[in-house]
Parts: C-alpha cells; sequence; structure tokens
C-alpha cells in the first residue's frame, strides 16, 4: 500500500476507534437529552442526537431525507480524499495527515448515521445560556483535520512565491 494511502488509513483508524467508543459509552451511561456538568458553567457531557451536518445544520428530527443525503455526501468524500491522496506530494505531511483525520471523522459519523439514522454528539460547551452546538470526536478530527489541510495549502502557496528564478 502507498505510504500517503497507509498513513491516512492509520489515523482513519486511531479516529475511528476512540469516536465509536466514546459515543457507545455515552450511549450506555446516559439516557437521551441527559446532562452532566463537567466543569460546571463551561463544559457538560450530554446525549443528543444529530440527523443533520456539522453544528446541527439541517437538524431536522421529524424527517429523513438528510440521513441519506448525508451518506452519499460522505461517500463522494471518501472517493474524494482518496483521489487526494493518490495525487498528494509524499512529502507533504500536513496533508496527508489533515486528509487522514478528515477521513476519519467523516466514516466515523458514517457508521452512526448507517447504524442508527443519526449522529451521536455529546460534548457541550457553553459560557452562561452561550452554548457551542454539541459535538463527538469525529467532528474534533474533521476541524483539526480541515485545518491542517489549510496549513498545508498556506505553506505550499509559500514555498511557490519563493521557487527560484521568481521575483519577490
Amino acid at each position: 500500500m502507498d505510504s500517503r494511502l497507509k498513513t491516512a488509513a492509520l489515523l482513519a483508524a486511531a479516529i475511528i476507534i476512540p469516536d465509536q467508543i466514546t459515543k457507545a459509552v455515552i450511549q450506555q451511561k446516559y439516557v437521551l437529552w441527559d446532562t452532566d456538568p463537567v466543569i460546571p458553567g463551561f463544559f457538560n457531557l450530554v446525549h443528543v442526537l444529530n440527523k443533520g451536518a456539522a453544528f446541527g445544520f439541517l437538524n431536522q428530527p421529524e424527517t429523513n431525507w438528510q440521513i441519506w443525503f448525508f451518506v452519499a455526501v460522505t461517500i463522494f468524500a471518501v472517493g474524494f480524499i482518496y483521489y487526494l491522496l493518490t495525487t498528494a506530494d509524499h512529502g507533504d505531511k500536513f496533508f496527508i495527515w489533515g486528509l487522514g483525520l478528515v477521513l476519519g471523522g467523516a466514516l466515523g459519523n458514517l457508521v452512526d448515521r448507517v447504524r442508527f439514522g443519526f449522529v451521536v454528539d455529546f460534548l457541550d460547551f457553553y459560557v452562561g445560556p452561550y452554548h457551542w452546538p454539541a459535538f463527538n470526536v469525529a467532528d474534533i478530527a474533521i476541524s483539526c483535520g480541515a485545518f491542517c489541510v489549510i496549513i498545508s495549502m498556506y505553506m505550499k502557496n509559500k514555498r511557490e512565491q519563493k521557487a527560484p528564478g521568481q521575483n519577490g
């Protein structure tokens, strides 16, 4: 297996496993909509369900169309990530790691959608009455992975601007 694909696959597995374990623990320990203050005034563990995308986008509990929409989008994204990995520069570790993290997060949430028809979210950060939408380990991986991809693109742009033979 190509080293880029192997790295991304290992990172994806390193995300999917704790993502699924933490979600299973939340489902076993907490009744739906339970809240357990961990750091009062700042952080709770909760048990919420999300049929939509990140941060509750398109979360409409009374409908089911968005589940299959996000399954299709995820399958397309996995194919696109595979393509990006096979064409990535072997030395671009931030890009490869970023894609691996996004892949792991996407697959972690895909497992939930296929198994349950929703994604389990449980991390609830807030200040006073202002709550960040609940999220999970897969969402963290997607966000961190996207950040790595952006950093990689920025660094690549900087390298190309300083390439020999160019002014500046």
